[in-house]
């Protein structure tokens, strides 16, 4: 019996030791289902970091909309790239509901762009 486990412990490492890792690229992976993989921005490290996810997802309305549904709404320009900006900073509300979107002031000017960017980029 302990040879039998010592043999499958043996097996199950060789296995594994051969398996590719891409921990160390930038990809990750954009859906348990998908193989699909794509590289991700630093607009969207920055919305993991913060609190957007309490309120957004990329595919399904939350408190506010989908990242999908702003990308459909907005053309991907500098004109909609400096409003965003400028609504992430500055919060608001009425354009997509009554609920106000509460203000990041706290954010850089750039770093606000970078993530309307990728906002925009999601269709």
């Amino acid at each position: 019996m302990k040879i039998k486990i010592l043999l499958f412990g043996i097996i199950f490492l060789g296995l594994t030791s051969f398996s590719a890792s891409d921990s160390d690229a930038p990809y990750v992976n954009i859906g348990k289902k998908s193989n699909i993989k794509y590289q991700s921005s630093e607009g969207e490290k920055l919305i993991a970091k913060s609190d957007c996810i309490g309120c957004h997802k990329i595919d399904k309305k939350l408190i506010g909309p989908s990242y999908l549904d702003i990308a459909k709404k907005y053309p991907l320009n500098e004109k909609s790239i400096n409003y965003l900006a400028s609504k992430i900073i500055k919060g608001g509300s009425g354009v997509w509901g009554a609920i106000p979107m509460a203000a990041h002031s706290t954010l850089k000017k750039e770093d606000a762009k970078l993530m309307a960017k990728y906002i925009l980029s999601v269709k």
